[in-house]
Order: structure tokens, then sequence, then C-alpha cells
């Protein structure tokens, strides 16, 4: 690399940046916001015709999500499960509701393994990823002064590719390491030291971007360089430093 890119107050040249996901790259809650609405309307539609229920105005509770006055998601709790739990977590939540509704465990695991499956068909035929804003130019921006990128993500990491390519980004990263590909997931460090590990780069000359204190404590444990969150000021309390959008890091890129 011909310039080497400093984050102010660090000695050590960055390397590579590596991203979350969920909240980071992409929207979250147009992308989970969809997937969210289609599992559990389908969830109560499948536990009515048992007999059972569970009313709409449960399902913030379910997995730290909002909702408009029609029951539609249109937020999420950053501390919450969806935002931070793993994939099988967030499963094993929902079987908890099915089983508290009057299921019994393996039919309430069976019956949200449906769910799941028919959620993501839907998905498949609307991709409803897009990325945040300024995250593209952010990228191109990074890979022009030679910093290489990963992702690390709390979701498995066939889907994460996947949603990456919906995106149009999967070729800015040179490595993606999802929940699967680790024995623990966030806010263990794990993830961010196998994607160090694969890039060749050390741990101390990387910066992560994530929009949750579990991104945060991830880097933190691992021993990053620098930590950045993306949200509401005050809102991520482990960070170094806090951004509301990719477009604070443009043309002044990490320094500023």
């Amino acid at each position: 690399m011909q310039d080497e890119t400093y984050v102010d107050g660090l000695s050590n040249p960055i390397k590579a940046v590596l991203f979350d996901k969920d909240g980071t790259l992409l929207d979250f809650t147009g992308m989970w916001g969809f997937w969210t609405d289609c599992v559990l309307n389908d969830f109560r539609d499948q536990l009515a015709t048992r007999g059972l229920r569970i009313d709409t105005e449960e399902f913030p509770q379910i997995w730290g999500t909002f909702h408009d006055d029609q029951g539609r998601m249109n937020g999420y709790d950053v501390r919450g499960p969806l935002a931070m739990g793993t994939m099988d977590e967030v499963y094993a939540v929902l079987t908890w509701h099915g089983y508290r509704a009057g299921l019994s465990w393996a039919e309430a695991k069976i019956m949200v393994r449906e769910c799941l499956a028919r959620a993501e068909e839907e998905m498949e035929q609307h991709r409803p990823a897009r990325p945040l804003p300024g995250v593209q130019r952010f990228l191109e921006q990074c890979r022009s002064e030679g910093v290489v990128m990963g992702v690390v993500t709390a979701d498995d990491t066939p889907s994460a590719i996947k949603h990456l390519q919906w995106m149009g980004l999967d070729s800015f990263f040179d490595v993606v390491i999802g929940t699967d590909l680790v024995e623990r997931g966030k806010p263990f460090p794990d993830m961010l030291l196998l994607a160090c590990e694969r890039l060749g780069v050390s741990v101390q000359h990387t910066v992560v971007i994530g929009d949750t204190d579990g991104d945060m404590e991830m880097a933190r444990t691992a021993g990053a360089g620098y930590r950045i969150a993306i949200g509401e000021p005050g809102r991520i309390h482990l960070a170094d430093r806090t951004i509301q959008s990719f477009h604070e890091l443009l043309n002044g890129g990490l320094n500023r």
C-alpha cells in the first residue's frame, strides 16, 4: 500500500476494516423488518389454525422490535435478540413463545422452521437488502487506499454472502465470517480473530465498525486498534467514536 492510513491518536497504521453487516452495511429495518413481518404474521396465523393465539401487541417483546399502528416492524432495540443474537438464538426465542402459547416444544420447533422457510422464500423473491447511505462510497475509498476489508456478522456465512450479493457489495470483501464458522459469536472475539487470521493482518491494525455494543465488545476483547459505532450518539457505549452515517467518514477517511 503506497499511503498508510492512520487513526488519530494511534501509532499503528490501519491495515483492515471489519464491518458488521446488519444495521451497519445494510438498512436493518428494511431488511429484517420485512423478514420479521413475514415470520411473525405467519406464526400468529399458524397458531390460530390450532385454536391458539399470540397477540400482535406481544410482537415487540419477542425479538426486541418496534411496530407501527398496522403491526409492521419499523425499528429495533440495539440491545435486543434480533440485533445482537445469533440466528439460532432468534429461532429459540420464537420457539419458546410457541410453547408458551400452548404447543409442545417439538411442535413449536417444527412450526418455527416452517415459518422461517416460507419467509426465506419471500426474501428470495423480494431481496429487501439495501445499503445504508454512504456505504458504497466509503468501501470504494477504503479500497483505493489499499485497506483490506471483511465482514463479521451474527448471521450465518452463506446468508451474509447472499445479502452482500443482493446489494452488489460482495466484491469489496476479502473475507466474510458468520457465527457458523466459530465456536462463540459476538460479543466474544472469535469472529474478529478469525477474520484477521484469514486476512493476514494484526488485530491491532484493524478498525471495527458496527451498530451494537456486541460489536464493540467483540472488538475490545480482541484488541482491535479502533472501534467505530454507527447510530445515535450515546446509544452505544463501548465505541471510541460514534458516527450517524458513513458520510462522516468520507473524504477525511478514518481520521476525523
